[in-house]
């Protein structure tokens, strides 16, 4: 099977309050886009980078792909408003290939690990879908319509979702092609839209790792920087 890595930069940031998307902003110098992508070169298992954008970024993309020579990165493509729309756009673009997955990860989370993208790597090689995610260390309320609670769910089936979410090409192509056919469906992550429309599908979960953070706002560029020197 051809492991292929998709970069999900398509935001553009605006709870950064940034000029720029925050997938562009820097961490330790480079940007958090490129030590994404970096992570997934290195990696022997990938066998190629697709890179998600939106449209008025696509040069700032070429450029550090070049800058860099990242040489696994074969496609640079056109996201939409929604992370499902960036999603089905490289779904589209590899689904006439046989034999593919499809590894989407998030380009703001640059602290992604080796052990991590190994442990995807095997699960799809095992036939599975895949998530990685860990337990939650808080308790969680749910609350009913009035902001109250309504249940507090056992913590021990609770985990906090992390990327990458990967799945053969012909699996996630046949959840969203059901997906687009619903008058009513509304956007969410990959995984998600494969429970609803594949629930006899298992989606596996890989341990996550604390550190494979999520840049959202200013602060956690601190949080970056600090990642790096450690």
């Amino acid at each position: 099977m051809k492991n292929v890595a998709v970069i999900l930069a398509g935001g553009t940031g605006k709870r950064m309050g940034a000029y720029l998307p925050k997938q562009f902003l820097k961490i330790a110098g480079k940007s958090i886009i490129e030590h994404s992508i970096a992570i997934f070169e290195q990696h022997a298992g990938i066998s190629e980078i697709c890179v998600v954008i939106h449209s008025n970024f696509v040069t700032n993309v070429e450029h550090i792909v070049s800058e860099a020579g990242f040489s696994k990165v074969h496609k640079i493509l056109c996201g939409g408003k929604e992370r499902s729309d960036s999603s089905l756009a490289a779904i589209l673009a590899y689904e006439k290939e046989p034999n593919v997955n499809l590894i989407f990860h998030d380009a703001v989370r640059p602290f992604v690990n080796q052990r991590i993208i190994d442990d995807v790597v095997s699960s799809l090689a095992e036939g599975k879908s895949v998530a990685v995610a860990i337990p939650s260390t808080d308790t969680i309320f749910k609350l009913n319509d009035d902001k109250c609670i309504e249940s507090v769910p056992p913590r021990d089936y609770l985990y906090r979702a992390q990327t990458p979410q990967a799945f053969s090409c012909e699996t996630i192509k046949k959840a969203y092609d059901l997906a687009l056919r619903d008058p009513n469906f509304k956007a969410s992550d990959d995984c998600g839209v494969v429970l609803k429309y594949l629930p006899k599908e298992p989606i596996h979960i890989v341990e996550g790792d604390e550190n494979n953070i999520k840049i959202t706002f200013e602060q956690d560029l601190a949080k970056g920087e600090n990642l790096i020197d450690l």
